[in-house]
């Protein structure tokens, strides 16, 4: 299951609302959406009607192709809130050898924060992010390769990474632990 919380089904009837809701703002219809986001009608109705999990590279492409932040595919929380790790939302890779947390799921045009698991010896290649979308890593355990185009980057625990995140980029562990990383996306610059 692609979209994982305490309560799953809620999370994703709330993503199906939520981007109907602003694919209703933006006046596109379900065709122009398939077309821009290259997920099919089938699906992109299925999830706006709750009856499909997306997985992250869908969701990823659906926020893309609406020129939005991913978590503003989500409710946005207000006060005082408390991230815990393990806890709450989790979106999974298909392979589920990938899997994130959103910390502080709430939809900002700037940025968003996520604890990113990458399970022993796989990798994970993610979509191209939006346009002038500037990516920032940081080890919290484990080590990995970080490819950004045709460059490697090996990052140990602590070690951080900034880069423009509209272009090709993978996430490479190649040891028996799983890598835990935080991970700052800010959008437009």
């Amino acid at each position: 299951m692609p979209i994982e919380s305490e309560d799953p089904k809620q999370v994703v009837l709330q993503v199906g609302a939520v981007l109907k809701r602003l694919r209703k703002e933006k006046q596109l219809s379900l065709d122009d959406v398939a077309v821009l986001s290259g997920v099919s009608k089938l699906t992109l109705g299925n999830i706006e009607r709750g009856e499909t999990n997306p997985t992250i590279g869908m969701l990823w492409k659906i926020s893309k192709s609406l020129a939005i932040p991913l978590m503003a595919l989500f409710s946005a929380e207000s006060g005082v809130n408390v991230s815990r790790a393990g806890k709450g939302l989790r979106i999974a890779g298909e392979e589920k050898t990938w899997v994130i947390e959103p910390i502080f799921h709430q939809a900002s045009d700037e940025m968003e924060m996520c604890r990113a698991y990458l399970q022993p010896n796989s990798s994970y290649d993610p979509e191209k992010h939006h346009p002038r979308t500037t990516e920032i890593v940081t080890v919290m355990s484990g080590t990995v390769t970080i490819r950004v185009g045709q460059e490697s980057h090996l990052l140990h625990q602590y070690d951080s990474i900034r880069f423009c995140a509209d272009t090709t980029h993978s996430y490479i562990n190649q040891s028996d632990e799983v890598v835990v990383l935080h991970i700052l996306l800010k959008y437009g610059g």
